[in-house]
């Protein structure tokens, strides 16, 4: 139903890429436009990997909402979290305050999957959110501090020992820039400890790191990593994480490796909003929680309410699902912001198509691996291409001139200046939760 009393309202939940780009898009068109989310900042996440090991701060991938979308005449900002949605009296509630609608879109994102096993969460952080970045970030730095100060060399060699679980982009990256970090610029820092002697293991289930990628492109990433120094371990299931140790598993052999640092990058699951939208619309959802809709991103079951990103299970031409990356999410709330001005106009839509452009990793200096149409890069061309587009879609000016500076800062000297170790007079070991980082570090970060 659209409302007769004024302009139509659109409801934005969530200040993601989807969200985002569906907000920029109906900056001027007739619509009462509402935008939504807990954070009061758009994060552009395939960067977090580079706050989470020093590289850059958080402020650097990090624009107010305000500053993106606020300014435009037709659009509100809420702070706040969505507690409950009635599809039938058109409103969601955000705290105290019911926000009513015309048509609705969700675009909420993911979390981290540990695939039943949520107790490995205290001791192996993923990573979603800028305090999951200082998390990592305190964890990695924080155990070389501990080496520096280790008698025993068992317990040394633990905390000098990196685990990460999973090898997809966010995996692969983390492990190329831990290694680069510990064989880098550290190594001249410490007295009591040899930080080139660290240990970066890469655990994968599958049988090559990178299994979306082409299979000669994760054969060099492979290559690239293990010539950083990452230990590879392909086909193998993780069975066990505590606090100084992961047991995986290789055929029907266990291994147990001392670290006192693992990080997880194996899995992700559909945000909460995904279950609620199912209960109240009688939606289905697929086997990780994402919400299944029509190639318009409509819910079958109520076509005032749109789904997209990371929380959206959408076909692609094959009728497959479309991948779980920012490019898709991007492509999906512009076409969501073109196609909501043309039914609010009674105007026919077509269904979304996603153009794959193609996909990149970033292993360490000088070193990736990209996929562009059909085209295959690795080295050095694929690092310039990589960085070459991850600077262009940071949403403000400032944040790319900025990480442009340090990116080329750290390139030239080879020293990471976002180093600080926060909470640790709270947490006497990397195994505690993590706790909400206060707003004033992440200015001075």
């Amino acid at each position: 139903m659209i409302s007769t009393v004024s302009k139509p309202r659109v409801v934005v939940i969530g200040g993601g890429f989807g969200g985002l780009y569906t907000a920029l898009n109906l900056g001027k068109a007739p619509v009462e436009l509402t935008l939504i989310d807990k954070r009061n900042f758009h994060l552009f996440q395939p960067l977090l990997y580079q706050v989470a090991t020093g590289e850059i701060s958080p402020g650097d991938i990090a624009a107010p909402l305000r500053a993106i979308v606020g300014r435009n005449p037709n659009t509100r900002v809420i702070l706040g979290e969505v507690t409950d949605i009635d599809p039938q009296a058109h409103w969601v509630r955000v705290g105290d305050e019911i926000v009513e609608y015309d048509y609705l879109v969700v675009a909420t994102g993911a979390s981290h999957h540990y695939f039943g096993n949520d107790q490995w969460q205290p001791f192996a952080p993923g990573l979603k959110t800028v305090e999951d970045a200082l998390e990592m970030r305190r964890r990695i730095y924080f155990a070389l501090e501990q080496a520096e100060q280790e008698s025993d060399p068992e317990r040394q060699k633990a905390w000098l020992t990196f685990t990460i679980v999973g090898a997809g982009p966010t995996g692969v990256e983390l492990a190329g820039a831990i290694a680069e970090l510990t064989r880098g610029e550290m190594r001249k820092e410490f007295r009591n400890v040899d930080t080139t002697q660290a240990k970066v293991i890469l655990i994968e289930g599958m049988d090559r790191v990178l299994p979306p990628f082409p299979p000669e492109l994760s054969a060099q990433a492979q290559e690239q990593l293990e010539g950083l120094g990452v230990i590879v371990q392909t086909k193998a299931m993780v069975t066990d994480i505590q606090e100084d140790r992961v047991v995986f598993k290789t055929g029907d052999e266990l291994h147990e490796i001392p670290s006192r640092t693992t990080l997880w990058a194996a899995g992700v699951k559909a945000s909460p909003l995904g279950k609620l939208l199912a209960q109240r619309t009688g939606a289905e959802l697929d086997r990780i929680g994402r919400v299944i809709v029509q190639p318009d991103l409509q819910l079958p079951t109520d076509p005032s309410v749109y789904v997209l990103g990371d929380l959206a299970h959408c076909p692609d031409q094959n009728g497959n699902p479309l991948p779980g990356v920012a490019a898709v999410a991007m492509q999906q709330g512009a076409y969501l912001g073109k196609a909501l001005k043309r039914r609010v106009q009674s105007q026919a839509v077509e269904s979304f198509r996603y153009q794959d452009f193609g996909s990149m990793a970033v292993i360490g200096r000088n070193a990736a691996v990209a996929r562009l149409g059909g085209i295959r890069l690795s080295g050095l061309p694929a690092w310039l291409v990589w960085a070459f587009v991850h600077v262009w879609y940071l949403i403000e000016f400032d944040s790319k001139l900025l990480v442009m500076v340090q990116w080329a800062w750290t390139y030239f000297n080879q020293k990471r200046g976002t180093r600080l170790i926060v909470n640790h007079h709270r947490m006497s070991a990397p195994a505690a939760t993590a706790a909400t980082t206060p707003e004033k570090e992440l200015a001075k970060s």
